[in-house]
């Protein structure tokens, strides 16, 4: 007698902008721009954020850009909302960048993220990696705006974790390639859902490093070579959305550098990884 078994797949409700307050109720602000940081209120009672670092805590109030899967800003909710694999096992979804900053001997620089960070502690990454915030100057309504401000925030960001002045990455200076959407959890309870930006600049005159080091524990430039040799490397754990570029576009990209590069810039697809 044969015995059939019946395997069940759970399609995942895709998030719209008619649907995100049923399924996320208030901690999403369905205006996008100028949400309150609700859960700030009660930080001291958080089980989620207890035991963490105070400065991280305190930058999960920060206000990201919650999307459709098209990219299209239907809300801001906190940090702390998007990284929950509790909401992003519903789907959540929200906006991020990844800057590649090369210096003159085209070595890209690296960061290894502080182990006070709340998600993806003492891991190597790309240099610069986190989120435009839900405010007029960072949030777009399109791509070409989208673009925009994904630069103004990698110019904010690069100064706060690595004190770079921005002056010395002006965000014209910005190259926009593509756009990678994936999901990566970090522990049991936090992860990553995003539409992340990729932005590569290789500043005229270098750049001046003050390390944060509440963000960052330590920072190197590679060339090619050394980067392939650090993913050999057992004792060395690097961030997924970095090994995903690594291992599909990146090196391609690095190749063509000097070149200008038009022929990988502005893509309007999204890559979904």
């Amino acid at each position: 007698m044969s015995t059939t078994t019946t395997t069940v797949t759970t399609v995942m409700e895709p998030i719209t902008a008619d649907n995100i307050i049923r399924l996320f109720g208030a901690d999403i602000n369905t205006e996008v721009i100028g949400g309150n940081a609700r859960q700030g209120n009660d930080r001291g009672n958080d089980a989620d954020l207890a035991g963490y670092d105070e400065e991280q805590i305190r930058l999960m109030d920060e206000m990201c850009i919650v999307l459709d899967e098209n990219d299209s800003p239907i809300g801001s909710a906190s940090k702390k909302v998007c990284h929950l694999m509790d909401n992003i096992n519903k789907g959540l979804l929200h906006r991020a960048f990844s800057v590649f900053l090369f210096d003159d001997q085209n070595r890209l620089l690296l960061q290894q993220r502080a182990s006070e960070k709340i998600t993806f502690p003492d891991m190597w990454t790309n240099t610069c990696c986190s989120h435009p915030l839900g405010v007029p100057t960072e949030t777009g309504a399109d791509l070409p705006t989208s673009i925009a401000g994904a630069k103004r925030a990698a110019q904010r960001k690069l100064q706060q974790e690595l004190g770079i002045p921005p002056a010395e990455v002006p965000p014209q200076d910005f190259k926009f390639l593509t756009r990678i959407h994936y999901l990566a959890p970090s522990d049991g309870k936090w992860g990553e859902h995003e539409i992340d930006y990729i932005l590569f600049i290789k500043p005229k005159s270098g750049v001046s490093l003050d390390v944060n080091p509440n963000e960052v524990r330590d920072t190197t430039f590679v060339s090619q070579q050394e980067l392939k040799d650090m993913f050999k490397q057992p004792g060395l754990k690097f961030t997924p959305w970095f090994r995903l570029i690594c291992e599909s576009m990146l090196y391609e990209w690095w190749d063509h550098l000097d070149e200008g590069m038009d022929s990988y810039k502005e893509e309007s697809e999204i890559r979904r990884m």
